[in-house]
């Protein structure tokens, strides 16, 4: 397109740089397919550099790569053993750098970010159906001497812009904070597709230790059986599609809450100094800025989010204790530093995880501890496995705070009698996710 304004003569045309300088985004945020697809290997690159911070990695030890190798099969066996749980394939074990843990994370959590594509998108759009359409005419005034040009055409093309060139950003400075702080495959209760093989970030993991005075090679052991518990775990074909569920819907059900922005910010004058300064400060606080988009759908989903992963965790740290008792002398200094470290994070490590609807928090974690504590007492190894056995084994929010009625409701008895109940709760029917 020519930047010759469109009555002629030597002036350039703003509109006109406009469109060539969207046709350059369109080019950075598509795949090849044009509006509307995602350029996945931006996403790629801009995590790898978020997570390196621009410095080159070393590789990793070849000694250090052999010795997880041995660990992760060790990590293996003796969670099989306490578990019941096997794997349809082998672990294996790989040491990557953050950039490479980045990178492959990306792909890991893509249908997550393709959802949040969509949603942000919507969302987009939404807001610019909104638009004065006083000044949408005014636009429209200006562009009439462009042959061609259509005023609805370019606001539904921004639309479509919008959701994948967020999703590139997104996926890139998300997955790339996450891995500046990760040491493995499921530093967060993700599910992974499916394969045997487990990231371990070494020089991480390594670095966390001597900061703890940890030794190195029960540090790395008990990363193992972290990581390989997790996978057991999350590869159950019922976790696996509860929980994917679940993420993905959250994901796409983000929404612009105007109540919600007027509550953080009150009214807003644009042509206000002070207007200004709200909207950037709304801006510069991403918990703020997230609690404006979520809407009441995610608010329900959380609820059935934690009552799974707030499980799953508690299971881990069953399993976890009981192997490292018997494996290591410094599993309990091993134990407290990792639980301190997941339940301490920063500012940025909460924003990525209330992105995907998760939130880690120590009152969470101690909720599927008792759970699981209150289960094994009562039925042992045995009646955890009902968890990943059972087609409708996870707890409900009402279950998870109540382990006898979830125990009633899979068929396993219970000692004491059943609690009695407010006439006014509802324990809703599983899994209702419509």
């Amino acid at each position: 397109m020519s930047d010759i304004g469109p009555l002629g003569g030597d002036e350039p045309d703003p509109l006109a740089q406009m469109a060539a300088a969207m046709e350059q985004f369109f080019h950075m945020a598509g795949s090849g397919g044009g509006p509307g697809s995602t350029n996945w290997d931006a996403a790629r690159q801009m995590a790898a550099a978020v997570a390196s911070q621009g410095r080159s990695e070393p590789n990793v030890d070849p000694m250090a790569r052999m010795q997880l190798e041995q660990l992760v099969r060790v990590a293996e066996l003796q969670v099989a053993d306490v578990t019941g749980l096997t794997s349809a394939e082998e672990l294996r074990a790989t040491a990557l750098t953050r950039g490479q843990w980045a990178a492959r994370t990306v792909d890991d959590y893509r249908p997550i970010f393709e959802q949040l594509s969509d949603s942000l998108g919507r969302l987009v759009t939404s807001q610019l159906q909104q638009l004065d359409p006083e000044d949408l005419r005014d636009v429209g005034g200006l562009a009439g001497g462009i042959p061609g040009f259509d005023l609805s055409a370019m606001m539904a093309g921004l639309g479509e812009l919008v959701g994948p060139a967020m999703t590139v950003a997104m996926a890139g400075s998300v997955v790339g904070q996450l891995a500046s702080r990760a040491f493995g495959s499921y530093d967060l209760p993700i599910p992974r597709p499916a394969g045997g093989e487990l990231a371990v970030i070494l020089d991480g993991l390594d670095e966390f230790g001597r900061d703890w005075s940890l030794p190195t090679d029960d540090l790395r052991l008990w990363w193992c059986l972290h990581e390989a518990a997790h996978h057991l775990v999350l590869t159950q074909p019922a976790v696996q599609r509860r929980l994917s569920s679940l993420l993905a819907d959250h994901a796409g059900a983000f929404e612009a809450d105007p109540a919600a922005l007027e509550a953080e910010l009150g009214p807003i004058d644009p042509d206000e100094p002070e207007g200004l300064e709200q909207l950037q400060d709304l801006l510069a606080n991403p918990d703020r800025l997230l609690g404006t988009l979520r809407s009441p759908r995610q608010r329900e989903l959380m609820a059935r989010i934690d009552a799974v992963v707030a499980a799953v965790e508690g299971y881990v740290d069953w399993v976890l204790d009981q192997v490292g008792e018997r494996l290591l002398a410094s599993a309990p200094m091993v134990a407290e530093a990792m639980r301190r470290r997941r339940v301490e994070a920063d500012a940025g490590t909460r924003f990525v995880e209330r992105i995907f609807g998760l939130e880690l928090t120590q009152e969470k974690i101690d909720r599927g501890e008792a759970f699981v504590a209150a289960v094994a007492g009562a039925h042992g190894r045995d009646g955890l496995s009902v968890l990943w056995t059972h087609p409708e084994g996870l707890p409900t929010p009402v279950e998870l705070d109540e382990p006898r009625l979830w125990m009633a409701r899979v068929g396993l008895s219970a000692d004491d009698p059943l609690p009695e109940l407010d006439e006014d709760l509802e324990i809703p029917d599983y899994p209702e996710l419509d």
